[in-house]
């Protein structure tokens, strides 16, 4: 696991209601394919980075939230535009930064594509990163 980072990231949405900020630690970062993170983002993939929970924190906007699911497991967008900042995951104890809504540069990449056995059909994925039907080993 990584130490935490000197370095802190901004991020936010897209109107400003709501922003937060991140250590520049992430554990990993991969490119999802999978329907549900289709159909919240409203692009044919979700490129996210994973930390523990406690690393990220609101810095304004917290009234602006807009919760799909519950404390364990959920997508939070901000309420005014729909931007989907990050996602709550592993028994609430994650979240995976949506890096669409970082406004500064992380320092880690995408290592691979998940759940590619149901990425849209229309979607063809040109880079060289490693492919995986679901989940890596």
């Amino acid at each position: 696991m990584s130490s935490p980072s000197d370095r802190m990231l901004t991020g936010g949405c897209y109107c400003g209601r709501v922003g937060y900020q991140v250590d520049d630690a992430f554990d990993y970062a991969l490119i999802c394919h999978c329907g549900n993170c289709r159909r919240t983002t409203g692009s044919a993939f979700k490129p996210f980075a994973g930390i523990p929970r406690d690393r990220l924190s609101l810095t304004h906007g917290a009234d602006g939230l807009m919760v799909y699911g519950d404390d364990l497991t959920n997508n939070t967008h901000c309420a005014s535009c729909g931007s989907l900042l990050y996602s709550v995951v592993r028994n609430g104890e994650w979240v995976h930064v949506a890096m669409g809504t970082l406004i500064d540069t992380p320092t880690i990449r995408p290592s691979a594509h998940i759940f590619v056995g149901n990425k849209a059909p229309w979607h063809q994925i040109t880079d060289d990163l490693p492919q995986y039907q679901e989940f890596p080993p």
